[in-house]
């Protein structure tokens, strides 16, 4: 099986062209919502969490907005909840290769070449629009202020450099145009794949 790496900064339509992956008959694992699964009710994060972290736990699940207050108030709370939730997630993406059934995987993995998962991929895909762009589409969602906008896009790898590091770039401008060059890379994989 192939492993494809789908990465993007915030707003650049990752979530979008992971669909289309999955519409053309890829396997495709997100790692947002297999953390949204870990923080869950009855998710494999919950009890360790609640155990290091007692004021993160809502009515039986993980809250990210305490998450998000406890690492803003203690500087060694983010590496203590990594150290739970990366080896939790990284058991979640390996059932999901073990049962997948398609010649190509893609995982969706918004850090991928800032946590270094890069080096487990055959390929990377980077999707990626312009500035302005991503922008106006992540502050026309409503969900986050310019501010937290700005915050967030400061830890992300910048979006030139992760297209320059990947092996395929996606330009999620228009839906037409994204799912063309989504085509392209599947066949462009299969021929590698034809030719091994």
């Amino acid at each position: 099986m192939f492993l494809l790496g789908l990465t993007g900064s915030i707003g650049m339509g990752k979530s979008t062209t992971a669909k289309m992956f999955a519409e053309e008959g890829c396997a495709v694992w997100d790692a947002d919502a297999a953390v949204h699964r870990l923080y869950g009710k009855g998710g494999a994060a919950v009890a360790p969490m609640a155990a290091e972290f007692p004021a993160a736990i809502k009515d039986g699940a993980v809250s990210r907005e305490a998450l998000k207050e406890t690492i803003a108030a203690d500087p060694t709370a983010l590496p203590r909840i990594e150290a739970i939730v990366h080896p939790l997630v990284a058991e979640d993406r390996a059932t999901f290769l073990a049962d997948a059934k398609s010649d190509i995987a893609v995982l969706d993995i918004p850090l991928l070449f800032e946590t270094g998962g890069a080096a487990a991929m055959d390929a990377v895909a980077c999707v990626t629009i312009p500035d302005d762009v991503q922008r106006d589409r992540v502050l026309a969602r409503g969900t986050m202020t310019e501010a937290q906008f700005d915050a967030i896009r400061a830890k992300q790898m910048p979006a030139e450099e992760k297209c320059a590091r990947a092996d395929y770039v996606i330009e999620t401008d228009m839906l037409d145009h994204a799912r063309a060059q989504v085509r392209a890379v599947i066949r462009d994989i299969r021929e590698k794949l034809r030719h091994a």
